[in-house]
């Protein structure tokens, strides 16, 4: 792996970022290592770039607070680390320091990330980013407040524990979290379960109105711009909405759209093993892992759905399914 005092040394600029629209791991691992940074190179100018569009439920992590948004002229930094994106352009304006930096770093867990960076840290068997963010710095270093932040990223790239992508190493790094003091039930509970009454209302409405396709190896649901307007949510708020697709009796992927734009649809996809999902997103200029993974596809609903399960029924037909 790559050392990260090696990486350090010397450095008086660092700048980290995460992909756009920041999930849990993107924003845990880019607050572990910031945090990591800022106590162990007390001498080093350290900045963490997200857009501001994560849920606000990850602020209790120390240093939140100073997370930069607006992407403002800056002198190039010594060097700039891009944790857990899977391609350039998933770093959004943020890129723009990353191609200007002296030195460029990658870490990422993504099977379709290419190593983009100067240095290139990608783990596709990692359970998330910030599994490899707390390997990178190692037990003996991780503070209480580091160790927050990384346990949050893990539990959200791995559903608290239950996907596929948890292996005893994650599970071995989760007790190094938790044996810091941390609350990592509240962390669960306040970040990951915890819903706004809106928020349920919009998954009651996503959940009865799926369908299922391909005689029932298939469910879809989309929601609307309209019905986001009327459910007063916000794309952050549609989170685990294809996780509870997923567990439908007899299903073998989920898919869950939401209207971005005129004709356009973010897609969120969750196997059950039998169909690589990283393969669709992949075709549709989309990426992520073989069991989730997602990408933005322009037409109607059922244009969008209908190229998406017949790249399902592909697999599926291989395979003699």
């Amino acid at each position: 792996m790559i050392d990260l005092d090696e990486l350090l040394a010397g450095a008086k600029r660092v700048g980290i970022a995460g992909h756009v629209k920041p999930d849990g791991d993107a924003f845990g691992s880019c607050m572990g290592l910031y945090l990591f940074i800022r106590e162990y190179y007390p001498q080093t100018e350290v900045k963490v770039y997200l857009e501001n569009s994560y849920s606000q439920t990850y602020t209790f992590i120390s240093g939140s607070d100073r997370i930069i948004h607006d992407y403002p002229a800056e002198d190039p930094h010594d060097v700039f680390f891009s944790l857990d994106c899977a391609d350039f352009a998933r770093l959004g304006k943020a890129g723009e320091y990353f191609s200007e930096a002296a030195k460029t770093v990658v870490v990422d867990h993504h099977v379709s990330n290419s190593g983009f960076g100067m240095v290139n840290e990608i783990q596709p068997d990692a359970s998330s980013t910030s599994e490899i963010i707390a390997l990178l710095i190692g037990r003996a270093r991780i503070s209480r407040s580091i160790a927050e932040a990384l346990y949050m990223g893990i539990v959200h790239d791995t559903g608290i524990f239950q996907y596929s992508c948890t292996s005893s190493r994650t599970m071995m790094v989760g007790g190094w979290l938790i044996d810091t003091g941390i609350a990592f039930s509240k962390i669960c509970d306040d970040t990951f379960f915890k819903k706004s009454y809106h928020q349920n209302q919009i998954l009651g409405r996503a959940l009865t109105e799926s369908i299922l396709m391909l005689g029932g190896r298939v469910i879809f649901t989309a929601i609307r711009r309209k019905d986001m307007e009327f459910y007063q949510v916000q794309p952050q708020d549609l989170d685990g909405i294809v996780q509870h697709l997923r567990v439908t009796e007899g299903v073998e992927v989920a898919v869950f759209l939401y209207e971005s734009g005129v004709r356009e649809y973010k897609v969120s996809m969750r196997s059950n093993g039998k169909v690589d999902v990283s393969k669709i997103a992949v075709f549709f200029q989309g990426g992520g892992h073989r069991m989730a993974a997602g990408c933005t596809i322009n037409g109607g609903v059922h244009d969008v759905v209908n190229n998406i399960v017949a790249k399902v029924d592909e697999q599926l037909k291989e395979q003699n399914v």
